[in-house]
């Protein structure tokens, strides 16, 4: 079938949603996002995984996900929504026909369809997905719908000196989160088109440099002997003339503030800004109404001028500055923001508040954590692989599977929630099991693997070369996990690298940002647990029998496809994969 477009589940639910109301669907904008109806989990009415897609209050259909709700059914509108529509849930002949005679940009091919105890349920025609969605490599079910513009500073207060740059001995696990969250964060939001940068910028050669290299966060470092006095004057300048400056006289304010004052030994009363007039005058939402008079202190000073010099690049007006800290300094930051603001500068600012990082009994540093969970790794990698545990090539892997457990460790939680860690030193690291990086990693260097070995059989003569999908039979995929694979994480993957450019479009709530950053850790779990089963239920590389081919050759173009999707994901984690383990 031709192709226009590739599929979007919020595009087909649109459609769905149109049909059964007697509605023309609307017409996706420039960024894929429609006014449509919600897509919720599982149509048994338990909310399953499936991301929402937010508009009408009702939820017409139902997105399944469960492999034993997908063995009848792909999109469900149960029998309550129908009653709401139709006298006694009785779909017209005339709807039905629409509804099963669905086609356009972007929307699902659908086989059938009949209503049930249960409510209206339809299936996709199965085959025809697979082909259009894989005969051409899935390229464009791997990126963003669409190419955004703007540009984003993700600022990081966890590494602003106070006065002196943390070191990896200082640092704390929740900021370490905060760290993690926000380079996640900038590279979904590079993925989508955004121009980003970062603050502050690191001074190079420093042991906080290095711990981050360690964990693959490339954070951006100048010369030791790199200065921002210039922007720094200019900061305090542009204080001192701020109209938000509480002149002496003036009193009944709440004071805020500590640390050194802005010209230290001087005889001079201290430089104050009145905060609350600043949100209040400019209309600004959702700050707190307690944040009063604040004292300006040198390091203030430096942080406002760091977030100057990384928007000083920006090829547009007004930048968004996305503040991602600790909720422990929610406030501090917020003083922060307003501080920048009253000192002339205009950009959006948001703010993404996460929840503390506990250690129940044994408090650890940021360096601490990372040495403990590195020499887990080594010895669960020796107790499984014995002598070969050895060489640059072996630490290169456990630095990397290190990286990858911390990271799904703190990031895989809600951001406002607060994470608990398992941090005994008898623990362990499983290199199996069901849950976090290592799991990940480990499935993505079976299909590598799986791969390696197609290759050599090629070598060997005993396979063909993987012909064009145009010559092959995508119907030979009836296996019920070949199906899932598809129709829950290769279609709707794009729409996932979408929602954390849609969530700062959103002004609802003010200061606050709330993205889903826990959703590419939690997809690719979910993933790796749904292809593990796969894939030890089915033989992949079959007998060298010209008859099985097809279905191996089918099978070939889902499974690297697959692959290409882990690294898709693993990037935004700035996580490279591993070949073999």
């Amino acid at each position: 079938m031709d192709q226009i477009e590739p599929f979007r589940i919020s595009q087909t639910v649109q459609a769905l949603s149109s049909a059964l109301r007697g509605m023309r669907a609307n017409v996706p904008d420039a960024n894929g996002r429609v006014d449509g109806d919600r897509v919720s989990g599982d149509g048994d009415g338990v909310s399953g995984e499936a991301d929402r897609v937010s508009g009408e209050p009702e939820k017409l259909w139902f997105k399944e996900s469960s492999a034993k709700n997908l063995r009848n059914r792909d999109f469900l509108s149960p029998t309550t929504m129908l009653n709401t529509l139709y006298a006694d849930g009785q779909v017209p002949p005339a709807v039905m026909s629409r509804v099963l005679s669905l086609c356009g940009n972007g929307v699902l091919p659908l086989a059938g369809g009949e209503v049930m105890g249960e409510g209206l349920r339809v299936r996709v025609d199965r085959a025809a997905s697979f082909r259009a969605v894989l005969a051409g490599g899935a390229t464009e079910y791997l990126k963003p719908s669409g190419q955004r513009q703007g540009c984003v500073v993700v600022n990081c207060p966890a590494l602003h000196p106070k006065p002196s740059v943390p070191t990896p001995d200082t640092l704390t696990l929740g900021q370490l989160r905060t760290i993690l969250l926000a380079d996640h964060m900038g590279a979904l939001l590079r993925s989508q088109g955004f121009t980003v940068s970062y603050c502050p910028v690191l001074p190079e050669d420093t042991d906080l440099a290095a711990f981050l290299q360690t964990l693959g966060v490339d954070w951006p470092t100048v010369p030791a002997s790199w200065t921002n006095e210039e922007r720094e004057e200019k900061i305090q300048e542009a204080l001192e003339t701020s109209r938000y400056r509480e002149r002496e006289g003036e009193r009944g304010r709440r004071t805020s503030g500590g640390g050194r004052k802005a010209e230290e030994g001087e005889n001079e009363d201290p430089l104050r800004v009145n905060l609350k007039r600043v949100f209040q005058e400019e209309g600004l939402l959702g700050y707190d109404p307690s944040l009063g008079t604040c004292t300006v202190q040198r390091d203030s000073v430096s942080h406002l001028a760091q977030l100057d010099h990384s928007t000083a690049d920006c090829m547009v007006t007004t930048a968004t500055a996305l503040h991602v800290t600790s909720c422990q300094d929610e406030f501090r930051q917020q003083q922060i923001a307003m501080l920048w603001r009253a000192s002339g500068a205009t950009h959006t600012q948001r703010h993404v508040v996460c929840g503390p990082v506990k250690t129940p009994g044994t408090p650890l540093t940021a360096a601490q954590y990372l040495q403990l969970r590195r020499g887990q790794m080594k010895e669960a990698s020796e107790m499984k692989y014995g002598d070969q545990v050895e060489g640059q090539t072996w630490d290169d892997i456990i630095k990397v599977m290190t990286s990858a457990t911390v990271r799904f460790e703190l990031l895989s939680t809600v951001h406002t929630s607060p994470v608990t860690l398992d941090v005994q030193r008898e623990g362990g690291v499983s290199t199996k099991g069901p849950r976090g990086g290592v799991f990940v990693m480990y499935n993505c260097a079976r299909l590598h693997t799986l791969f390696d070995s197609y290759e050599r059989g090629v070598e060997k003569g005993l396979y063909p070369e993987i012909p064009a999908g145009s010559q092959l039979d995508f119907s030979a995929l009836r296996e019920e996990g070949e199906w899932l694979l598809l129709f829950n994480y290769l279609i709707p993957f794009s729409e996932l690298l979408d929602q954390s450019g849609q969530a700062l479009d959103c002004e609802r709530g003010g200061a606050r940002v709330n993205i889903k950053t826990e959703q590419v850790c939690k997809f690719l779990v979910s993933l790796s647990k749904d292809f593990s089963s796969y894939y030890n239920r089915v033989h992949v590389l079959g007998e060298p029998l010209p008859h099985l081919f097809n279905q191996m050759f089918c099978r070939l173009y889902l499974l690297r496809a697959l692959r290409e999707l882990y690294h898709s994901a693993l990037d935004t984690l700035n996580l490279p994969p591993i070949r073999q383990l």
